[in-house]
């Protein structure tokens, strides 16, 4: 099943970036993108919080680019389709801080 990827208009951008803004997402300077740093207890936790976002990943077929050091989890969205933020990676970083929260 595919999906239609389009790039958050200024609307969209004002009313569903600023809840990620206010939870710690940063924009990503020189990209359309967002980033954000999750630190888990542990190696094992942030492996856990690692699988749990794959699954999504793999069903709606977007992938966050992401770096893990021992409990760190270093997250960038992006939707490369459409060379910017879209409607994928809101949906993605609101998995990502659902998750996060579980495990807290």
């Amino acid at each position: 099943r595919s999906f239609v990827q389009v790039k958050l208009n200024e609307q969209e951008r004002n009313e569903k970036l600023q809840p990620l803004l206010d939870a710690g997402w940063t924009l990503v300077e020189g990209r359309d993108a967002i980033f954000k740093q999750f630190v888990l207890k542990d190696f094992n936790q942030a492996f856990s919080f690692m699988t749990g976002v794959a699954l999504l990943a793999e069903k709606i077929n977007h992938h966050p680019e992401w770096f893990n050091c021992y409990n760190k989890v270093d997250v960038t969205l992006s939707t490369h389709d459409v060379g910017g933020l879209s409607s994928q990676d809101i949906r993605m970083a609101t998995h990502l801080e659902t998750q996060a929260n579980l495990l807290k």
